[in-house]
């Protein structure tokens, strides 16, 4: 594989911030899990085909895009999906490149594609691995589509979609190859979810606005909580952080109606948090008549949302720290080169115990949205009420035992696997499981023995080799241990050791284990082949629950403590609404209109009512802002602020404001740091040039733009004289500009 060195001082309290241009936030948040295919044309208007298949969930992604020269959109794509591996044409890369990629896995930075020496750019850490051009073939690439996209409502348009797209389809049979022929993988026929990514139904934003505007990680401190996701993510299950994560990063700008939809949802969440009862919330609420509902009878509405409000985040504790599209991801695919271990059995063995569970707890959150009058909540609901699933479910039901449940580590783990198959269901299976518990029995007999025999309080703790006994330090009184222990080792305070009669119970055992495990392995193998007729109907499940807990978190974020929902239930309405901060449902119009609306990172840091709110207007007959102050006022946390708050309402999310009015954007795009580029050897001036020259192609009537002191990197007049030029070209694009001096 190809990959560039690199070598980086340990970070200390004392250190001074790099000058290079560091990791995006997109690429940091999230650990990556990618393998992305890249071909692009070899015209002037690169074209660039992008397929991408996540190893851990099983998500293929197609896109294909005509990109400028900075290959801004193809970045923007590959940060939407954190590459862990990236693979090219072997022609990309120089012969000298190829034959040190094909020995050691490293490169020189010499290659024949400019495209290549971007992704080095952006992202330096991750291996480019180059893949023969004979596997990067159009038909084939159409024919593991057709072979492999799951059989949905989908399915149809995903291939029409991409069928005379020759980079995208040769992409894809690049990365189909590698996958079976590098990673050893292979899918099952129609089990993969295939989609085909429209490009223009969705606002683009740079990595370096991102990274910026601190979107999905903290500038300071890559783990604090203190970004856009922070804020946001109240989620429950892994699918919903990562449906959240690509909206944040790429919210909807195809049409208003999945965010009022949304929107929509938040007045079911929250009327009992009177969110919608201020003035200025009326406004919005007028302007939503069609599909937010009526405010009479507000106390027995509330009284109803609360109800719908906890049994939302009853259903979905219960998948907690549950990753559906992983678990599938997982049922789907088999090696290409079977190898029947206990290991890999008692793994499949655990997932399908997963499932189970799953399977079980979705009626809870299906019952929790029944008679919802959310459009979008209603439709989520007859995607859980699929009969596939309840049949997927009595199939299960039928085969595993539903008093097991799988834990993570030790005896009570082995055991989930060893009787996760109802009895009966195999006379062999039986034979070995109780073979198993014979030998189970017969080492605690033994620990009971030397207890006696050696007066010891011993206990047994089961490792990944087998049992051990384990004594507390302190009930050894500064002994030797007795003769016959061997291999003993101290931990936290523990003797574990063993004995020659101990091992030759655990190799007993252990036998006895991995010929349950691989009887049991062949019946999950039957019945995941029987699910498998049904997989759409898990994919469907799986989105459901995703957009759910990611509307309700959204709710939750618009909602103030447990101590004020308290305060609002003991108090008259009017005490409370003084104390507690506001949210307000943002409406979609042609303007920018924003009144009192305050950072929502900030909010989060310093105490309530000390943050001062800020009004925002920007129309077509002023679509040029121009932002002046003091230093130390305050003008580039104002451009953040309108930045973060337009991202939040594309997003789907109420704002916080007294009253939001925002324009759909194509594009966010921004100058916000001083940076200088010392990887790509560029002063802060020339850093500033090439990000003005990026902003200037891209921009169009429908982007927003936010600039913080252009020109600051050279001497004042020239500063701005370039200021003064590129102020005229953006508004001769009559684009909203925010432009602080």
């Amino acid at each position: 594989m190809v990959s560039r060195p690199t070598s980086r001082r340990p970070a200390t309290a004392q250190t001074r911030p790099g000058t290079a241009r560091p990791q995006t936030s997109a690429s940091t948040r999230h650990e990556a899990s990618y393998v992305v295919a890249l071909l692009e044309g070899r015209g002037v208007g690169r074209e660039v085909g992008l397929a991408a298949l996540d190893r851990d969930t099983g998500r293929v992604v197609l896109v294909q895009l005509s990109d400028c020269q900075t290959y801004v959109k193809t970045l923007h794509q590959m940060h939407l999906h954190n590459p862990c591996l990236i693979l090219v044409p072997d022609t990309f890369l120089s012969s000298a490149d190829a034959s040190i990629a094909s020995r050691r896995g490293s490169a020189s930075h010499a290659t024949r594609s400019l495209l290549v020496d971007f992704i080095r750019e952006e992202f330096p850490d991750v291996p480019i691995e180059s893949v023969p051009r004979k596997y990067w073939n159009a038909t084939n690439g159409l024919e593991f589509i057709q072979q492999l996209c799951v059989e949905d409502e989908e399915r149809a348009g995903t291939i029409l979609a991409v069928s005379n797209k020759y980079y995208v389809l040769s992409s894809a049979s690049a990365l189909f190859k590698h996958v079976e022929l590098r990673l050893n993988t292979r899918f099952a026929s129609a089990t993969l979810r295939i989609r085909c990514l429209p490009v223009d139904g969705t606002m683009m934003i740079d990595p370096e606005s991102a990274r910026n505007l601190e979107l999905v990680g903290n500038l300071s401190y890559k783990k604090s909580t203190h970004s856009i996701f922070g804020i946001l993510n109240h989620t429950y299950t892994a699918m919903a952080a990562r449906l959240l994560r690509v909206n944040i990063l790429s919210p909807i700008t195809g049409g208003s109606a999945r965010l009022v939809y949304e929107l929509d949802i938040y007045c079911d969440l929250q009327h009992n948090h009177l969110w919608m009862h201020d003035s200025t919330s009326l406004k919005v609420r007028t302007a939503f008549a069609p599909v937010c509902r009526p405010t009479s009878s507000f106390e027995q509405e509330f009284i109803k949302d609360e109800d719908l409000f906890d049994e939302t985040r009853k259903a979905l504790k219960a998948l907690n720290k549950m990753d559906f599209d992983k678990l599938i991801a997982m049922l789907v695919s088999s090696e290409s080169k079977p190898t029947n271990t206990a290991q890999g059995a008692a793994a499949r063995v655990s997932q399908m115990l997963n499932l189970r569970n799953v399977v079980h707890n979705l009626p809870l959150l299906r019952n929790a949205l029944e008679g919802t009058r959310s459009q979008l909540l209603q439709i989520v609901h007859n995607m859980l009420s699929d009969e596939r699933l309840e049949r997927i479910d009595n199939l299960i039901r039928m085969s595993l035992n539903e008093d097991t449940s799988p834990t993570k580590n030790g005896i009570a783990a082995v055991n989930a696997r060893v009787y996760a198959v109802k009895a009966n269901y195999n006379r062999l299976l039986d034979v070995a499981r109780e073979t198993y518990k014979e030998n189970v029995g017969d080492i605690y007999s033994l620990n009971n023995m030397l207890t006696e025999a050696h007066d010891l309080p011993l206990n047994l703790v089961y490792l990944d080799t087998g049992f051990v006994f384990s004594l507390k330090k302190s009930d050894l009184e500064d002994q030797q241990l007795p003769k016959g222990f061997i291999n003993a080792t101290l931990k936290k305070g523990k003797w574990q050791f063993s004995s020659l009669e101990l091992k030759k119970m655990n190799a007993r055992m252990k036998d006895a284990l991995d010929e349950t495990l691989i009887l049991s392995d062949k019946i999950v193998q039957d019945l995941v082949s029987e699910i498998l007729m049904d997989i759409g109907a898990l994919y469907k499940a799986s989105e459901a629950v995703a957009l759910v807990d990611m509307l309700w978190s959204f709710a939750h974020s618009a909602i103030s403590d447990a101590q004020l929902r308290r305060v609002f239930i003991i108090r008259p309405v009017e005490s409370w609404l003084i104390t507690a901060a506001s949210s307000v449902r943002p409406e979609f119009t042609g303007t920018l209109a924003i009144k009192s609306g305050r950072h929502p990172i900030l909010e989060t840091l310093q105490s309530a009512g000390t943050l001062v709110p800020n009004d925002v207007y920007c129309d077509d007959s002023f679509s040029f802002q121009i932002i002046q102050g003091p230093n130390m006022s305050g003008k580039s946390t104002y451009l953040r602020q309108v930045g973060l708050l337009t991202i939040m309402a594309m997003c789907g999310s109420f704002v916080p404001a007294e009253y939001a009015s925002f324009r759909m954007h194509d594009a966010l795009l921004t100058r916000l740091s001083n940076d200088d580029d010392l990887e790509r050897n560029l002063s802060t001036f020339a850093s500033e040039m090439a990000t003005s020259a990026m902003i200037l192609g891209l921009a169009t009537p429908k982007s927003l733009i936010l600039i913080d002191e252009l020109g600051r990197g050279t001497s004042p007049v020239e500063g701005i004289g370039i200021s003064h030029a590129i102020a005229e070209g953006l508004i001769e694009h009559k684009c909203f500009v925010f432009f602080a001096t």
